[in-house]
């Protein structure tokens, strides 16, 4: 026998949610989607993803920096950093130089191209992160992230 729950639901009904809306990860998620819509369209056009961005801005903050540390420093493994930095490479964005006193590894480094890029990139940033904030109301936003950082902080 058909549920007749499913009848009020084809006809519009809201579908009920349950427990997610009082989930931290349910809302983080929700934040995440809409914050990265948010940031496709703000650097859509420089064809950079928020990954690609945070390994450049780490890199221009280190320059010289080994790709060993820079996975840890972005929390990516090496099978998902090593085709980020190969993207970032083919773009002429960055260059892996032999580290001085290891010629087994590689120091990244800014292209000229890269720093122009990421001084573009910086900007558009700033005002995406200028519209988060304003939905958040007054002095919200450092709360937020002083909330959300302390989520893992013990597990770094």
């Amino acid at each position: 026998m058909p549920d007749p729950r499913n009848k009020r639901r084809a006809a519009g009904e809201p579908v009920s949610l349950g427990m997610l809306p009082g989930l931290v990860g349910y809302q983080v998620r929700l934040a995440q989607m809409a914050i990265f819509t948010d940031f496709d369209r703000a650097l859509g056009a420089l064809e950079l993803s928020p990954g690609l961005f945070g390994l450049l801005v780490i890199v221009e903050a280190n320059p010289g920096l080994k790709q060993s540390r820079l996975a840890g420093a972005a929390r990516l493994d090496r099978s998902s950093l090593v085709p980020a930095l190969n993207k970032l490479e083919a773009r002429g964005l960055v260059t892996r130089r032999d580290a001085p006193g290891d010629r087994r590894a590689y120091g990244l480094h800014l292209t000229a191209a890269g720093v122009a890029l990421l001084a573009r990139a910086k900007r558009a940033v700033r005002r995406h992160e200028a519209r988060l904030a304003a939905g958040l109301g007054e002095g919200k936003r450092d709360l937020l992230i002083a909330l959300l950082s302390g989520i893992f902080r013990d597990r770094r």
